[in-house]
């Protein structure tokens, strides 16, 4: 009787490992280690431009679906779904060398496979270097407010708040992120001197205690320059440098990381008529925006980390289709944080108010560490630690 199985193949490192499996010899291996499938989805594009990648895709053995009405160039725009395997990509990307005019879209196709094909991430903190891809890091969250959504008020006091942190450090914690102002839905914008006040204290005391990176989570570049000083090494941005763009000449001159997150509208705004027309192709083309910006202030693009923004400006389905596809943010070519913990969505899930959603962020957790997260953003990093080791055990299990 024959027996069949459906492979489940989601890198190349997989593929390979497959392949090897079957006993291929090493120069087969060699050239059959490009056959991971992609679908690459191309959205509002020239008519005549996906026809051409529909006629050239189908000469090497792969597809391209597209609205029929593109197909006679009844319309001005279209999608375009090209599917193939890295190989009829690569090759792609060759046969488009004859059209001068889409020079830029062939660019386009070749930055997109090598991100999607990428991994491993190295960034630069001022004492250390982290090492992204290998194992899943944790960066533990210090709210330094009095009225943050899940822990407002328990670390405002500087002495809690540095006790919190080294306690953090002890369980596991891999960056300490400290926030001096609070971005749950509703809340507004505290002013410049006293976000001050309760962050600068606490980073000065805990910078000189712990050997792991602190990241100072604001937008404001006036308090991002001041948290660097006293000791900050990373920048951790809600709005994806929308808020304030000068923060990316803060991380430029510093040259230390920066996270860019997506959020729509503001704290005080972004749950209200929520909608999106696309809702990955809206998030990846804002962060694609913070990205050039970042670039433009001169930061290395090997210094930027992207997050999603979970539960900044999306409805339930949307943080469980980011949650689902976090992999599609690869893309982008840069490492992904998540943030889960504690969040709404996992509430009206479970039904429970913030101080018992504890399981609930753990399954978040694990599930972002198998679909591609490099940094977890926890409020629990005692739990937290453990969820990502299973997570990490499981994802690479057979590398």
């Amino acid at each position: 009787m024959n027996l069949i199985r459906c492979l489940h193949i989601t890198n190349a490192n997989e593929a390979i490992h497959h392949i090897r499996e079957v006993g291929v010899d090493p120069t087969g291996v060699k050239l059959m280690g490009k056959t991971l499938h992609f679908n690459l989805k191309m959205e509002e594009i020239d008519p005549r431009t996906a026809n051409v990648l529909k006629q050239e895709m189908l000469s090497l053995g792969g597809d391209v679906a597209v609205d029929r009405r593109g197909l006679d160039c009844s319309i001005k725009q279209t999608d375009a779904l090209l599917m193939g395997t890295q190989k009829h990509f690569e090759k792609l990307i060759l046969k488009l060398e004859q059209y001068p005019d889409l020079g830029a879209l062939r660019q386009s196709i070749k930055e997109a496979i090598k991100n999607i094909s990428r991994t491993h991430y190295a960034i630069r903190c001022r004492k250390q270097k982290l090492i992204l891809g290998k194992r899943t890091l944790l960066m533990g969250v210090l709210n330094v407010t009095p009225d943050s959504f899940s822990d407002g008020g328990a670390f405002f006091n500087k002495e809690k708040a540095v006790s919190r942190g080294l306690g953090m450090v002890e369980e596991g914690a891999d960056i300490i992120d400290i926030g001096g102002e609070s971005t749950r839905p509703g809340s507004k914008p505290v002013e410049l001197e006293e976000e001050l006040r309760r962050v600068i204290p606490v980073i000065e005391s805990l910078e000189k205690e712990v050997d792991v990176p602190i990241s100072i989570d604001t937008y404001k570049s006036a308090v991002a320059q001041r948290a660097v000083e006293a000791g900050a090494q990373i920048i951790n941005d809600i709005s994806g440098l929308h808020f304030d763009p000068k923060l990316a000449q803060v991380a430029a001159r510093e040259d230390i990381p920066l996270v860019l997150m997506h959020i729509r509208g503001t704290p005080e705004t972004m749950q209200k008529d929520v909608h999106y027309s696309s809702l990955f192709a809206e998030i990846i083309r804002y962060l694609k925006n913070s990205i050039r910006v970042a670039e433009s202030a001169g930061l290395d693009p090997g210094q930027m980390i992207i997050d999603p923004g979970i539960g900044f400006g999306k409805t339930i389905e949307d943080n469980l289709l980011i949650l689902k596809h976090l992999y599609e943010f690869r893309i982008l070519g840069k490492p992904i944080l998540l943030g889960t913990s504690r969040k709404s969505f996992i509430g009206k899930i479970l039904n429970t108010e913030v101080g018992d959603r504890l399981e609930g962020t753990l399954s978040s957790i694990a599930i972002g560490v198998l679909n591609g997260a490099h940094i977890i953003r926890s409020h629990d990093v005692l739990e937290a630690k453990k969820a990502i080791a299973v997570a990490d055990a499981v994802r690479l299990a057979g590398n």
